[in-house]
Formats: C-alpha cells, sequence, structure tokens
C-alpha cells in the first residue's frame, strides 16, 4: 500500500468501532470516560517533572520574559527600529528569485502567522481574562513586544544554520542551529543534546498545542453551529483528520501556498468583525483599555494577586505568539534568501500582528461586553465566552466565529504539522516521515474528544518546555546574531543592498 493510502487508512481505522459508529454513532460521554482520564493523569505526572517555581512564579516565565529582555537590549532594540525594513521586506522589495530556499517571505511569514494566529488569539484571550483578569492582556501585550526581538534571533539563526539538500528541500530550526551553531563555538556535546531534546519537545508540541487544543476548540465552535456535530466530536474528529491529512501530504510548499490564502482571509474576517463590535460601542472602548491597565498592577482576578495576572498574560502571549518557543524558527528556515538576518526581521512582524494587534481586539470585546464578569457567562470556558461576547453586539456572529475558528485551527494544525515532522525526521530520518503524519492526524480526533483543561494542560507544558533549549541556544550564539545585524544594518544604510522591486 502507498504511504497516502496508508494514512487514509490509518484516518478511519486507526480507531476501535471508528466505521461502524458512523452507522450507530457513540455517545462522546462515552469516548471521553475512556480517554480522558488516562490523558489527565499522563499531563498530571509529566507537569511536576517539567516545571517549577521561583518566588510563586513558573521558570519558564521567568526564562521567557529575561530571555525577551535581554534580546531586545542586546539587538539594540531591533523589534522597533526594522519595524518598517520588515514591512519593505515582506513586499518583496528585496525578493531574488535566484536564492534558495522553498518559499517567499510572504509565505514564511504566513506559514508561522497560519501557526500562531489561531485560538491562542480567540479562546486563548478569554482564558487569560477569566483566570488572570483584563490585566493579563496587559502582560501579553508587553510579552508580545519584547516576544519580537526572541522571534527576530531565533529565525535569525534557524536560516544561518539551515541545511539545504540536493533536490532544494530545507532542514533548519533550533535543532540545526543548536547543533550546527554551538559546535562552532566548542559546545558540540550540549548542542547536540538540546537539539534533541528541542526535536523531542516539538514533536509534542505539534500533537498538543498545535494539533489537540485546535481541534477541541474549534469543535466547540463549529458545533454551536452546525447541529450536525452536536453531541458527536467524534464525528468532527474525523472530519477535521481528513481535510488535514490532505494538505499535510504536500510538504511545506502545499503549505505554504494554502497558508498564503487562508491567514490573509481569516485575519480579515475576524479583524472586521472585531472592528465593528468596538466602533458600535465605541464610547465604551476607553474605559475598557483602562480597565486593562488600572487591572495589570492592581487585579481583582479570580487567580488574583500582581504574580498571578503577570504568569497568566505571559503564559498566553506565548502559546499565541510562540516567540521564543522556536518553532516559528523552522518556517522561516525555508525561505528564498541567503540574508539569514533579514528572514529574522521579517519574522519579528509576528508577534505583533498576532498579540498586540489581534489579542488586543479579541481582549476589548470581551472586557466592553463584561461577559468574563457577568454571572450568566462567566462561567464559559475558551472559545464560548469570546462567542457570548461577540453574540451580545451581533447574534448571528457565532456563525463568522466558527468559520473563523475553524480557519484559525485548520491553518494551525496544517503549520505545525510541518514543525513536528521537520524535528521528526531530525530524529529518525525521512523513511518515517508518514509515520508522524499519521500520529498527528489520529491526534486531531483525541483533541476533539477530551475536555478542555487537559488539553491546555498538555499544549501549554509541551509548547513551553520548546523555549528551554531555544532560548539557551539563543543566548549563546546572540554574539554572532549581533555581528550579523550590525553588518547588515551598514549595508542596508549605506545602500549597498539590492532593491528588485
Amino acid at each position: 500500500m502507498k504511504p497516502t493510502g496508508l494514512l487514509f487508512f490509518l484516518i478511519f481505522f486507526a480507531f476501535p468501532g471508528a466505521a461502524l459508529a458512523a452507522e450507530t454513532p457513540a455517545p462522546d460521554d462515552l469516548i471521553t470516560r475512556i480517554i480522558d482520564p488516562i490523558f489527565a493523569e499522563i499531563v498530571k505526572a509529566m507537569s511536576g517533572i517539567l516545571f517549577f517555581s521561583v518566588g510563586g512564579i513558573p521558570f519558564i516565565v521567568l526564562w521567557l520574559m529575561g530571555g525577551a529582555i535581554f534580546f531586545t537590549v542586546r539587538m539594540g532594540f531591533i523589534n522597533f527600529r526594522a519595524f518598517k525594513h520588515a514591512i519593505y521586506v515582506v513586499r518583496g522589495h528585496y525578493d531574488d528569485p535566484a536564492e534558495q530556499g522553498e518559499v517567499t517571505h510572504f509565505q514564511a511569514l504566513s506559514a508561522a502567522l497560519s501557526a500562531t494566529i489561531g485560538l491562542g488569539n480567540i479562546a486563548g484571550v478569554a482564558i487569560a481574562i477569566k483566570l488572570g483578569g483584563p490585566g493579563a492582556m496587559f502582560w501579553m501585550t508587553v510579552a508580545g513586544l519584547l516576544g519580537m526581538s526572541s522571534k527576530f534571533v531565533e529565525c535569525t539563526l534557524g536560516l544561518k544554520y539551515r541545511i539545504v539538500n540536493a533536490n532544494g528541500q530545507v532542514s533548519g530550526g533550533p535543532m540545526y542551529f543548536l547543533s550546527r551553531g554551538l559546535a562552532e563555538i566548542g559546545y558540540r556535546p550540549l548542542g547536540k543534546v538540546l537539539a534533541i531534546l528541542f526535536a523531542v519537545f516539538c514533536i509534542g508540541g505539534s500533537f498538543g498545542g498545535g494539533n489537540m487544543f485546535q481541534a477541541n476548540q474549534s469543535y466547540a465552535a463549529v458545533a454551536e453551529v452546525l447541529p450536525i456535530f452536536a453531541g458527536r466530536s467524534w464525528l468532527y474528529g474525523l472530519v477535521a483528520a481528513f481535510l488535514v491529512g490532505l494538505v499535510i501530504i504536500g510538504g511545506i510548499r502545499r503549505i505554504g501556498a494554502v497558508a498564503e490564502f487562508l491567514v490573509p482571509s481569516m485575519c480579515l474576517i475576524y479583524v472586521i468583525a472585531s472592528l465593528w463590535i468596538l466602533l458600535l460601542n465605541l464610547p465604551a472602548v476607553p474605559n475598557a483599555i483602562v480597565t486593562i491597565f488600572r487591572e495589570a498592577f492592581t487585579p481583582t482576578a479570580v487567580e488574583g494577586g500582581f504574580i498571578g495576572v503577570l504568569v497568566q498574560g505571559v503564559r498566553r502571549a506565548s502559546f499565541s505568539n510562540e516567540a521564543g518557543i522556536g518553532s516559528a524558527s523552522i518556517a522561516h528556515s525555508a525561505a528564498r534568501t541567503h540574508e539569514p538576518v533579514r528572514e529574522g526581521i521579517v519574522a519579528l512582524l509576528e508577534p505583533f500582528i498576532d498579540t498586540v494587534v489581534i489579542c488586543n481586539m479579541t481582549a476589548i470585546v470581551v472586557i466592553l461586553t463584561g461577559v468574563y464578569n457577568n454571572p450568566a457567562t462567566a462561567n464559559l470556558e475558551g472559545v464560548y465566552m469570546t462567542s457570548a461576547a461577540f453574540s451580545t453586539v451581533i447574534s448571528w456572529f457565532p456563525a463568522i466565529l466558527a468559520l473563523s475558528v475553524f480557519l484559525f485551527a485548520f491553518s494551525t494544525m496544517i503549520s505545525w504539522s510541518y514543525y513536528g515532522e521537520r524535528a521528526w525526521v531530525y530524529l529518525f530520518g525521512e523513511k518515517t516521515m508518514i509515520a508522524y503524519k499519521v500520529l498527528f492526524v489520529i491526534c486531531v480526533f483525541i483533541g476533539s474528544v477530551v475536555n478542555l483543561r487537559s488539553v491546555l494542560d498538555f499544549s501549554d507544558m509541551m509548547i513551553l518546555t520548546m523555549a528551554f533549549p531555544n532560548m539557551l541556544g539563543g543566548f549563546l550564539l546572540s554574539n554572532k546574531v549581533a555581528a550579523d545585524l550590525k553588518n547588515y544594518m551598514d549595508r542596508l544604510n549605506s545602500g549597498e543592498m539590492p532593491v528588485y522591486k
């Protein structure tokens, strides 16, 4: 049987009784009762090992924020001074068609954004506000602005140390800059260990936040407007798994092409709806913004206290824009350019678009509609709360939100499948890639039927752990990035750099 045939065979027959269920639907609660307790115990055991606190703050939060501040200062506030240049690069002004790579700057940005602009912007913001109050959004924004520098460093390194095969296929990302880059400065054994750790965590992250969380929350939104899926998460899981399988077989070129179309479309739909609500409630917007700032420092949230709000903001920002995680470095490594710094500058746009713009739109809508502290809606989880916020102004909006959520989730899943695939190939080789794709598709189903809390904890755990090896590599190689950046900016400012458009 061909690999593609094997993939679709496993999609439909990997789960006992899946074919029979098409004729005799099994109750969702039966599937959940079987899978969920096992899943919850795995999450509990692993989180106890992988996470610990320093002064009440999870070390991973300190690690991400400390690294983002360090990179911002070390790179001379590149997140602000290169912003305008990044726009010109994305518009194709510096695209040389003769350069090596598989996708354009815009396609690489779209592929990375399709992984970050997702349910973290819709469900994740609502979760942050529910647990940390409106002030969590302030710290999400701060983390997003600082995270632009982290994204610049990791994506510059990803392209700097990538490998281009004889057939033109690119392999890059933290696995390669950790192993190859650290070897250059005399840390070969450490680099190998960190690269392996990152690859393992990346595979787990692709199954968790890049897959199961997306499937879980997209089902919640779609089931509200399509009765055929209500109470049949297993059916939604099979449909979503089939669609994801169709795209990921084509690799980064197909993913980039799909993302190039989906990302602008889904952003436009969601941003227009958000702006419409903000315009209808324009007098209340300033008060919502004041509430965010006030509660950032004097919180009255469920997880009360300054530390709780800070932690929620940084945690959800990292999950949303993935700055410091290293995942986007894999997509940007495939860009057609010989200038690593240029691709890093393109990448720094991602946290701005994702967190500073889109997450804040969601937050202001949730806050000004008051659903987060309304007794009738305060207990809603994730995407349900966001849906309730939008529907208070636009009664038919749940249908639009369901479409947005599905597109967000679908694009995130296909991009994360590529991240996990590259990590899998680094560990096990190209010949075993079909095994990863089968497992990824199976996880779409699992994510559709387990409860949100288990999925959220597993997603956070897997994605955030990627930051340990990634950020450490960035620290150790920061002098190389700073030197390359100075050389690039000198050439740009002197007019030596050719412009093609």
